[in-house]
Formats: C-alpha cells, structure tokens, sequence
C-alpha cells in the first residue's frame, strides 16, 4: 500500500488552489487516513520544528522543546489569531524572594522596588552584601581596638596622660618609634661577671607544685616583712661601684626589663636618666609606675578608669602588686634556716626583718668603652638532684572576674593548661615579658608562675593559690618570642643615644597613645621635690598656741608678782621674762 496524501483539490480556472478550499472529507463524513482528535488549549502540546525563533546557545534548544505552548509567537509567525487569546498571559509561577519577617530595616524603611529577576540571583546579592557589611564592621572594630590600645592607661582619651607631667620647658632630645626597636640586635661579648651579692634567701616548698584547684591554698598575709624598693643613685652598693670606676652604666633590673620589653608596653612610664661625668645612671621616680604590677595592660577590652571601682586599672595594678609579695614570701619553707650571701641586705636597718630576696649586682661589657652594672633579685634557692643551689624567681598572676578574661581558672588549670597560659600572654603580655627578662638577668635557673585568684569576684581582699607552675627562663622566652640579642640591642642604642649627650638630667617617656618613646632634657632638680611650701615673711607669720606659749605667760605673770613685793627674786625673774 502507498501513502495516501488525501484529496487534491481541482481549479479549472487557474493555477493555484481554489479561492474556496473544499472541505476535509473527515469533517464531511468521509473517509481519510488522517486522524483527528479535538485539543484544549490548556494542554501541553510539543513542537515538531520551529523555523522562527533563533536561541542563543545549544542550552536553549532543550528548553524550547519542552516549554509551554507560545500563543503570541503563533499569532506572529502562522496568523492564527482567536477572540479568546488575550485571555491567556505568561506569569512566573516562581515564589518571589523571602526578606527578614520582623528586621527593623525592611520594616521602617521604604526602598524602591527592584525588577523582578531570578530568586537564585536576588539571594546570591543579598548574601554578598551581608558578607560586605560584616567585613566593614569587623574592620571598624578592629581600628577601634588598635585605638584603644594606644590610647590607655584606659578606654577613654582622658585617661590617655603621660606618667609624668610634662613641663613646657623641657625640650625633646630625641623621638624612637618602637617600629625601630625591632630591628635592633646586639650580642653581649661575655657572660656576666658577679661582683657582689648581699642579702639572704629561704628554700623553696616544693609541696606548692602539687597545689590544684581541688587543693587550693589561701594567699597569707606578710605585714611583718618589708620589700624594698630602692632606685638607682639611692642603692649604697651602686655608689661604691661608681666611685671605684667599674662601670659606666647603672641601673637595676626592673628598669632594665621596662627598656628591653619597651615594644609590648601599652601604658605609660617614664625613666629617670642622669649624665654625671662619663657616667650614666638610669633611675625611676619615688611612686613610679614601673613599682606597680600591670594587669589585662595588652587585652582587648579596657578597664574602667574610675580608681574607686575595684576592677580599676590602678586597683588592679595595687592588688596585682600585693598579691605577688605575699605570694613570694608564702611558697617559702619558713624553719628559720636562711642561705646568706657576702654582704646583708643593703637597705634593711638593724632588727628589721626582710623579705627573703638576694641582690646579685652583675656587670655585662657592651663595648671596649661602655660596661654596665644592674642589680638584680633572686627571691628563693632550691637544692637539685646533685644537691647544687639554684636560684629561683618567684611572681604570680591573679585573677580577678573570669567573666571578663572569658577563662575560669578553676575549671580550666587541670584540663586546659596551655588555654589559661596562652589568654595571659594575650592579656598580659608585658608584664610576663618583663618577668622574664628580669629573671634572664638574675641568671635564675628557675622562674616560678603562680595562679592566684579571688575567693569572690568582688573582694579583692582573700585569695587563694590555685597552682604553681615552674619554667626554664630561656625556655620560657623562646616560647612567648622574646628575643635577648633584640632586648640587648634596645638597651645598647638607648645608651649610644645617651652617651651623646651633655651632663644633665633627662627623662624618657613612653608616649601614652603612640607607640614610641621621647628623651626629654628637664632641670636639674626636677623630680627632687614634688611640692615645696614656701615661707611666709616673718611678718606675717602667726604664731599658734602651744605649750610653751603658755608658759611664757605663767612667767609674766609671776614676774608681775614679784615686782609688785621688790624682792630681788623678783627682779631677776621679770629680768628673765623681758629677755623671753
């Protein structure tokens, strides 16, 4: 059988199909091969081929065979128009974009209305703008803390003072920024030279490495025994040395600590300098800062400024510093039995009972020229296994509120060790770098770190000694990143610098909001009196009444007495009295 292509349509009047198509015979009742079967337009109907459209990518073909039936390209392309058509509309059957139901922004403010687009494309832009917008304010955030750092002693730009008052007539000799501190390195030639040690150290408790929050131990009290601390020019032992030409330089070795850990300072201090011939003494003022222990001085977050609250930065700083002498005299086997060097100690009288502390006053040879003597401390001796003396510092931490440091100690010291250790060099990064240069420069075998904390948050009165934990200090400063060949070079450029100076006095202060340190040139007699009450004319100066105002007026009277009898008694007596 052949294909049946159905009825051909006859014109005798020309070419062409008929003006009047006849009709199909299947309408007609006829027979045909061709199938009918009457559609909706509501169903979904395929495409054989589609001459008129012209996708843009190969993508677009499998999505044109599978759309939806396009009236209006029908109407274009084969002028198949019906009456209903206008009815039917292309809508977008998608859910529109989802925003915060109750954010204030989206409720209070109008925006214009955006055209519509894809939901894909609306959340991926809202995304990118949050991500933005968090970037932005991580970004301000940090600034503002870089800021706050700089400008403290506290939070606030008030507190944001100089430790010293700086006169206008002090004059600046020199300006370093810290940024130059780093770069510095210098390698003392030999090792330190011992020449005097005075004073006398108890041994060590070793029961104190067992203490843990479960067996904690309350912080005593040491009214009894006094803690010195004493300047440079001030130290007897200092001036013998300067006086027999051993050195060129002196200091000690809390100043020396200030100068080497100057780049992790953030507060405010200020040293004393003093040029006497080719000499030079580095001293600190009567009531410095450098006397008081700093606390959360490197944490982001400040301490309130207001001195009667007492999670204040200077109550802290005088509870921190009253907690580490009890601390250092407590962990102490206190039987009496002492180890005594060549001299006492220099600064306590006869029959006053010291601290246990020994002075070991060391020199170190910077130069050919230069050579620099430093009283150092050592608070405590231990005996090892060859049964050899060691010498030990000893320093404690405190905690004040776990809330603000964000670590509670007495849940985290025996699980979490290493999490306390790394928030306090966060916190107090100074503070331990000065530690251990301290303890570098008093040759200790063994620096002692003891975690003191609060009964209650808010009494600042009752502790106890949560743990104690013992370091290497060249250990311990490979592990915190401090540098001794940049600590050296610090301390040897500052003394070039000095050295270049005229005879006189200078100060060096840290600049409380920028990272750097200025020499200024001050008066001679600057820090000697703070305030001095000047006399009144004799003139005008009242006399009070005492005793022997008083007195001298019983005598009057009984002068008076015996010059009215004429006796001779009392001719003497008013002779007395007028010379009164």
């Amino acid at each position: 059988m052949g294909f049946d292509v159905g009825l051909v349509p006859y014109n005798p009047d020309g070419w062409g199909p008929p003006e009047v198509a006849a009709a199909p015979p299947s309408l007609g009742g006829g027979s045909s091969s061709v199938p009918f079967a009457p559609f909706s337009r509501s169903d979904k109907l395929g495409r054989i081929a589609d001459w008129t459209r012209n996708p843009p990518g190969p993508g677009a073909f499998a999505a044109a065979r599978d759309a939806v039936f396009d009236f209006a390209g029908l109407e274009d392309s084969i002028g198949l128009a019906s009456a209903d058509d206008s009815s039917f509309r292309l809508v977008d059957g998608k859910p529109p974009p989802r925003h915060p139901r109750f954010g204030p922004r989206w409720r209070f403010q109008q925006r214009p209305q955006l055209p519509q687009r894809r939901d894909e494309e609306v959340e991926a832009r809202r995304r990118e703008a949050e991500k933005e917008r968090a970037r932005r304010d991580r970004h301000w955030q940090q600034n503002r803390r870089t800021h706050h750092q700089f400008n403290r002693g506290g939070p606030s730009s008030s507190s944001a003072k100089p430790s010293v008052d700086i006169q206008p007539e002090w004059s600046v000799k020199e300006q370093i920024p810290f940024s130059s501190f780093s770069k510095l390195s210098f390698a003392v030639a030999d090792q330190p030279e011992d020449l005097l040690v005075c004073g006398a150290v108890e041994y060590y408790d070793r029961t104190y490495d067992r203490v843990t929050p479960r067996a904690e131990r309350r912080l005593e009290r040491f009214k009894s025994r006094n803690f010195f601390k004493v300047t440079t020019t001030d130290d007897p032992v200092i001036r013998r040395l300067a006086e027999n030409d051993t050195a060129t330089v002196f200091a000690n070795d809390t100043i020396l600590a200030a100068l080497m850990c100057a780049p992790r300072s953030v507060q405010s201090w200020d040293i004393v300098i003093q040029r006497v011939g080719n000499k030079l003494f580095f001293d600190k003022r009567d009531g410095s800062q450098l006397d008081l222990l700093t606390v959360n001085e490197t944490a982001q977050e400040a301490l309130p400024e207001a001195k009667e609250d007492i999670n204040s930065a200077h109550s802290l700083a005088v509870e921190a510093t009253y907690v580490n002498q009890n601390f250092s005299q407590q962990v102490l086997l206190r039987n009496g039995e002492k180890v005594t060097f060549d001299e006492p100690n220099p600064f306590a009288t006869e029959g006053e009972e010291a601290a246990s502390v020994a002075y070991r006053y060391r020199r170190w040879k910077l130069d050919e020229e230069t050579s620099l003597v430093a009283r150092c401390e050592v608070h405590a001796v231990s005996v090892d296994l060859r049964g050899e003396h060691q010498f030990l510092t000893l320093n404690a931490l405190n905690e004040f509120d776990p809330k603000v440091t964000g670590v509670d100690w007495r849940k985290k010291l025996e699980t979490q060790r290493g999490a306390v250790l790394a928030t306090e060099l966060k916190n107090n990064a100074n503070k331990l770098a000065r530690w251990t240069a301290q303890a570098l420069l008093a040759g200790a075998d063994m620096m002692k770190l003891g975690y003191v904390s609060r009964l209650h948050p808010r009494d600042q009165y009752n502790h106890s000694i949560l743990s104690v934990i013992g370091y290497k200090p060249r250990d311990f400063a490979a592990q915190i990143n401090l540098n001794t060949a940049n600590m050296w070079g610090i301390v040897k450029s500052i003394v070039d610098v000095c050295m270049k100076l005229g005879e006189g006095k200078y100060v060096l202060v840290k600049d409380p909001v920028k990272p750097q340190v200025r020499l200024y040139e001050v008066p001679n007699d600057a820090f000697e009196n703070d305030y001095v009450e000047e006399p009144l004319p004799e003139e005008e100066q009242v006399r009070p009444f005492s005793e022997d105002v008083d007195a001298s007026a019983k005598e009057m009277d009984a002068a008076a007495e015996a010059e009215a009898t004429g006796t001779t008694a009392g001719a003497e007596k008013s002779g007395d009295v007028a010379a009164v």
